[in-house]
């Protein structure tokens, strides 16, 4: 199977993929919305995933950062997707919500925060694992700006949040790490 996806590139070679389409931040209609810078000390946009946030690693997630944003928000929330992954939506590895307002930064402390179910159905974070040969998989960290505190208990599913987050979007950014096994 010919994959779309190109090393150092933040968009599949031949344009969207089915995987694309799916990704929260289409889903929720972000586009057209404040862009937020979101960053990691870990890795540059559209660069390598470090190998400790992936399963040849210690499967722990990448710090992210982002800067303030006016107004500020009530609570911010974060979807990590792989878009690349061989099925029909994008992968679920990560789901962090509950971030207060005033928060700028996630790292390994995530006491403070909400964590729900990634697609392997289990709390936190899912660390990188493309098949074997399966080429570059494109790891999407989603972050959204809300007008809302959300009062979803822990464990919730991707579907729930993003039925959660809908129509409560003020801005968004994107990160994108890659990682391929060979």
């Amino acid at each position: 199977m010919q994959r779309e996806v190109t090393h150092g590139t933040r968009q599949p070679a031949r344009g969207m993929t089915r995987g694309d389409l799916a990704l929260a931040s289409r889903r929720l209609g972000a586009a057209s919305l404040p862009r937020i810078a979101l960053r990691s000390a870990d890795f540059h946009d559209g660069g390598m995933l470090p190998t400790r946030s992936t399963i040849d690693g210690d499967g722990v997630p990448p710090t992210l950062s982002w800067d303030a944003l006016t107004p500020e928000p009530l609570s911010w929330a974060l979807i990590c997707q792989d878009p690349d992954a061989p099925r029909a939506t994008p992968f679920a590895h990560w789901l962090v919500y509950g971030i207060a307002g005033p928060v700028r930064c996630i790292d390994s402390n995530l006491a403070d925060f909400h964590e729900g179910l990634n697609d392997r159905g289990q709390l936190g974070f899912a660390p990188a694992s493309p098949p074997p040969g399966d080429g570059f998989h494109r790891y999407v960290f989603q972050l959204f700006a809300l007008d809302t505190e959300l009062s979803l208990p822990r464990g919730r599913d991707c579907e729930r949040l993003l039925g959660a987050l809908s129509g409560h979007v003020m801005a968004w950014g994107e990160l994108v790490g890659l990682y391929q096994r060979l």
